[in-house]
């Protein structure tokens, strides 16, 4: 046994993995380097080796460390029992597709684009899957019209409250993502020298990746350290129409 592994086993907070105490959640995250994910400790998941264990005091942490949120036990999303918020929504049309406005009684959850009203449906639940989710059409209608007008006009600030739920890092990933002029770019390297964490460009990505809000949230103004055009949740072609949109005519 290394002095890792021993260091590890003799750790209290690995009892509690071991036995997925619900109790610990809230109190650390743990990472797995074979699979590069962090975990909440009740997550039900395979058992990793305690060679392959760290941890860590929170979720910011571990994805300062590199490590990313496991998919199945949300170690960076609040403990909620079902339905135990609730989101209206309505869908609209835009020159860039169909789009989907939810909000919370706090301001925009969410802004999601894609081709068809079903693909935006199961972003939605996807994204919110203890949310109780309530289409209300006639209700949200003003704000969508705010919303298309934002995607066709993206030069603009965006004036409409936003409901941001994310990590500590992920909330200073988007803030940064903000303070990006329109018509401007930064690399994922440059917004996390930003933040202060010079080494945390994969994290930036990955919080531009789970960016619920499109465009109030720009995170198509991240390029890579190139200048081309890397990932964009909902589309490359999207992305280079809203940067084109942004620049002086």
């Amino acid at each position: 046994m290394n002095t890792h592994t021993r260091l590890t086993a003799d750790d209290p907070r690995w009892a509690q993995v071991m036995a997925r105490d619900p109790q610990a959640d809230g109190q650390f995250v743990y990472s797995v380097r074979t699979t590069g994910v962090y975990c909440r400790p009740s997550c039900p998941s395979r058992r990793a080796k305690p060679e392959n264990v760290a941890f860590h005091a929170s979720p910011e942490a571990a994805e300062q460390a590199g490590y990313r949120p496991c998919k199945r036990c949300r170690p960076n999303q609040q403990p909620t029992s079902r339905h135990s918020t609730r989101l209206s929504f309505s869908i609209g049309q835009c020159s860039l597709g169909m789009v989907l406005v939810a909000q919370s009684l706090e301001g925009l959850r969410a802004i999601l684009m894609a081709d068809d009203a079903e693909t935006l449906l199961e972003d939605l639940n996807n994204r919110f899957p203890d949310t109780a989710l309530i289409r209300a059409d006639h209700t949200l209608e003003q704000i969508v019209t705010q919303v298309i007008d934002l995607i066709e006009h993206p030069t603009a600030p965006c004036t409409l409250p936003l409901d941001m739920h994310g990590t500590a890092f992920q909330h200073r990933v988007w803030q940064a993502l903000q303070d990006i002029p329109a018509g401007q770019t930064q690399s994922y390297s440059e917004v996390a020298a930003r933040i202060n964490a010079p080494k945390a460009a994969r994290a930036v990505a990955r919080a531009c990746a789970t960016n619920a809000l499109a465009v109030a949230i720009p995170c198509h103004r991240v390029v890579r350290s190139d200048g081309s055009l890397s990932g964009y949740r909902w589309g490359i072609e999207r992305k280079q129409t809203l940067l084109t949109r942004e620049q002086p005519r």
